[in-house]
């Protein structure tokens, strides 16, 4: 039998080459395997995020975007905001029912309602994200302040919801929001995005739905709860559509669904979304103090009007004494702003008046006068008790510019809705008297409570203080009923009951008009009067 002899060296050698060779093949055929594993995973999990339903699935835990390199790098090369939104679209937008396509409907022929809603939440949305994306909840919930105030952070319901996010004063005030004289974080960007989306999270947690958490949100968690709850008992479906909730609620999770599948495919509905920057609008600067409104805009190189909008939290014409001390300013002036504050003298910061008091005078009448309020007047003059005496001097707060032109405070605001005009109605301004409720000035108007809550800029549920303004519009009984605003200048011999018979008026309509608290009036005084010019000399 022949034999092979090999050198040792020799067979040393070709055996580590076979081993080697064979280890190769090993790690490739691992690499593969791992390699299809990956790419099956990754399939899944773009199925599950394609087919986001929790409606149909209570125990499915899908639908919070996970952060990623990519994601994050993919977000940093998006220029436009509407496109970061469509990324992270993350739940189930392919169901829809009638009501969807009616809304869907009305927003193909209203391209104008995304181009305004677009200019309102340009200061507000990259905020909006970035905090959404955080927490990992999908985009989805960044679009709920289109549903909530059409992104006025004005916004009022007359339900008593307030901001961007319309949260309840009881809600706010539950998560820590400060609601005050001065401040009402409800409509705070920073802090009301921050309780919403938190508060949201919690919907989902309890919920592991996100349409039942948007439900919560609107209607409440404990009235989603006890739905829930009687479906169970009774074998029935627990999806949201299934449960004995208010048509408000569900109309709310229908508009968002709406909206979500026109900003994902525009072009499919018709609609140009007005491009946004992705990238921050404002910066939140520590202020380290009170500061005048008007003041902080002209360091700021900002209109008052501006700078409202960016701080809608603030009530008053000047921030906080007791804070919170940041203020949004553009990103682009920020480092100007900064600058400049440091170099304003801290007396300078907020304006003082010296007061002496006259006879007449008291704490409560000078609070109203300044537009300040009593205790802060009293701190400022280490007052004790709110006796004043005549010849006594104050040292008041006061606002830098006349109280007109901080636009957008909480009582400009209100004078603004209540100096509107109303097509075929007549403004009267009525002084609250003992008794009186909305619904008792309702009833005498022949108005809905509704509406006299929301003229007003208050809530219903609201309670009414004697001596209090309402605007209460009126619509003409009739057709040719000819109404003139008519300046009247009191003559020697006049009095109410001589005028309004006069003019075919009522006392207390006259008495209304002029807020008038009793029935004496003075020769040269001047009544404003509304007359029907067809009736008046009947």
């Amino acid at each position: 039998m022949l034999k092979y002899y090999y050198p040792q060296a020799t067979f040393s050698l070709v055996k580590n080459l076979l081993l080697l060779a064979v280890f190769s093949l090993y790690f490739m055929l691992i690499s593969c395997q791992n390699s299809s594993v990956l790419q099956e995973e990754d399939s899944v999990n773009k199925e599950n995020e394609d087919d986001f339903n929790l409606q149909d699935d209570k125990n499915n835990k899908e639908g919070q975007p996970t952060s990623t390199t990519e994601d994050s790098l993919q977000t940093q090369q998006t220029t436009d905001i509407w496109q970061r939104i469509q990324n992270g679209l993350a739940m189930d937008l392919n169901k829809t029912n009638r009501q969807i396509k009616t809304k869907l409907d009305w927003y193909k022929h209203n391209q104008s309602y995304f181009d305004k809603m677009s200019i309102r939440a340009a200061p507000y949305l990259y905020h909006i994200i970035e905090e959404t994306e955080a927490r990992g909840l999908p985009l989805e919930i960044a679009l709920m302040p289109i549903v909530e105030s059409d992104f006025d952070p004005f916004a009022y319901s007359h339900a008593g919801a307030s901001g961007l996010w319309q949260i309840m004063p009881s809600t706010g005030q539950h998560f820590g929001l400060e609601l005050t004289w001065w401040y009402d974080g409800r409509r705070d960007i920073v802090a009301a995005t921050k309780m919403a989306l938190n508060y949201m999270l919690s919907l989902y947690k309890r919920f592991n739905n996100w349409e039942l958490a948007l439900a919560a949100y609107n209607s409440g968690p404990g009235r989603v709860y006890r739905a829930l709850q009687k479906n169970i008992k009774k074998g029935e479906s627990t999806d949201l559509w299934s449960l004995d909730l208010p048509k408000e609620t569900k109309n709310y999770v229908q508009k968002l669904i709406a909206i979500g599948k026109v900003i994902k495919n525009p072009e499919l509905y018709g609609i140009k979304l007005p491009p946004i920057p992705n990238k921050p609008s404002f910066e939140s600067v520590d202020i380290k103090g009170q500061l005048d409104m008007a003041k902080a805009a002209k360091l700021a190189d900002l209109s008052l009007e501006e700078l409202y909008k960016l701080n809608p939290g603030l009530n008053r014409w000047s921030t906080p004494p007791q804070g919170p001390y940041y203020l949004a300013i553009p990103v682009n002036k920020a480092e100007a702003f900064k600058s400049r504050l440091t170099e304003l003298p801290s007396h300078k910061r907020i304006q003082w008046q010296r007061y002496t008091i006259k006879s007449g005078d008291n704490l409560n009448n000078l609070a109203k006068k300044f537009h300040s309020r009593i205790d802060l007047i009293s701190a400022a003059n280490n007052l004790n008790s709110n006796i004043i005496v005549i010849g006594q001097s104050l040292l008041i707060p006061i606002p830098a510019k006349n109280m007109e032109d901080y636009n957008l405070t909480i009582n400009q605001r209100e004078l603004s809705r209540q100096n509107q005009t109303i097509s075929g109605r007549q403004k009267y301004t009525y002084i609250v008297k003992p008794g009186d409720s909305f619904w008792s000035i309702s009833k005498k108007y022949n108005v809905d409570i509704r509406q006299l809550a929301r003229w007003n800029n208050i809530s219903p549920r609201n309670l009414l203080r004697i001596n209090q303004q309402l605007s209460v519009w009126v619509q003409y009984p009739n057709k040719n009923k000819v109404v003139r605003k008519v300046r009247y200048h009191v003559r020697s011999g006049d009095s109410l009951a001589l005028i309004a018979d006069k003019f075919n008026l009522d006392i207390n309509e006259i008495k209304d008009w002029n807020i008038l608290n009793n029935k004496y009036i003075h020769p040269g005084q001047k009544l404003t009067l509304f007359v029907d010019v067809a009736r008046a000399y009947d």
